[in-house]
């Protein structure tokens, strides 16, 4: 049975933004960041995902378990952490739309956390937001027959990635079937869907965003519960996902090295000549004299030619 949602006119202006700025991210090839900005990404994704369901490590002892450094920390944080970054790591090992992929990575992110890591619940749960039940998942008799048609619902419906991530995200908060680790496991996963049909989302941390507007996360998921439907949580998520890839196109040029953008407009220009006009074109945020440097470096440095000098010169890649 196909989830129950509404295409409002939020939501189609939303996915026509969102579009529009993955063809921007596209052209201009920052869905393939540098090394050390998909690390910076990685963490923060981690330790956002996680201090949600309120792990104390900071970004800079995550970092450190990442390079393999001792940390002083709870016990069980440094675990969710260790099993995060294991799962993180080996995204493209899973599959987004496998019900078993599913329960494997649960698995693998609660592993020595709770005793039926990868196992759907064989009890009834309430959620709670204080002393206030928020939310009574289905019995775990029906927990099966939804995921199942859960995951039918990702593998044959039509409708965009970018929506039925979102919805996907909604119905496993709803359906909660596990005792522990649904959360972190709905945002793992539109993660996984949003990156298997967008390469840029494997490294856009958009788990960031959602920690810093967690009341607002919160509220939609029990606007839609109250509703019956979907509609306002995949609103917010998707103004989630715009929020993050503006942020991305805003300042990713600017933090990129004159090495860095180099190498990535390599992939663009192959072996043709290119201008300094056709290079800008590439990267907007930066100026025309920070493009004459980064051609200059490039030049020294044995990377490309250079014929002709001033408004004639032409550059090929080596």
């Amino acid at each position: 049975m196909k989830p129950q949602y509404n295409i409002s006119g939020k939501i189609l202006s939303l996915v026509a933004a969102i579009s529009e700025s993955i063809g921007e991210v596209n052209a201009t090839h920052l869905n393939k960041p540098p090394a050390a900005l998909r690390k910076k990404n990685r963490i923060k994704t981690i330790h956002a995902s996680l201090e949600i369901e309120g792990n104390t490590l900071t970004l800079d002892q995550i970092s450190a378990i990442m390079d393999n450094q001792n940390v002083i920390g709870p016990k069980n944080d440094i675990l969710e952490v260790t099993n995060a970054i294991a799962v993180y790591e080996h995204l493209d090992k899973l599959n987004p739309f496998s019900f078993e992929s599913f329960c494997d990575a649960h698995s693998k992110l609660m592993n020595g956390l709770i005793d039926s890591a990868g196992r759907l619940r064989s009890t009834s749960v309430g959620i709670a937001q204080g002393t206030e039940v928020k939310h009574i998942a289905p019995p775990s008799t029906m927990l099966k027959p939804l995921m199942n048609d859960l995951f039918d619902y990702l593998n044959h419906d039509d409708d965009l990635m970018l929506i039925k991530s979102c919805v996907f995200h909604y119905e496993l908060e709803f359906i909660h079937p596990f005792i522990d680790g649904n959360g972190r496991m709905g945002r793992l996963w539109q993660t996984l869907l949003l990156g298997d049909a967008y390469p840029v989302f494997e490294f856009l941390p958009i788990e960031t965003i959602i920690k810093d507007r967690q009341e607002e996360y919160y509220e939609a998921l029990a606007r839609s519960d109250n509703s019956g439907e979907s509609t306002i949580f995949i609103e917010f998520t998707l103004a989630v996902i715009r929020e993050s890839l503006d942020g991305l196109l805003n300042i990713q040029n600017i933090n990129l090295s004159n090495a860095d953008r180099i190498n990535l407009f390599k992939t663009s220009a192959k072996s043709n000549y290119f201008t300094r006009k056709d290079y800008l074109k590439n990267f907007r945020e930066i100026s025309s004299a920070t493009a004459s440097r980064d051609l200059k470096f490039a030049v020294e440095n044995g990377l490309i030619e250079k014929k002709g000098v001033k408004n004639t010169a032409r550059y090929r890649f080596k």
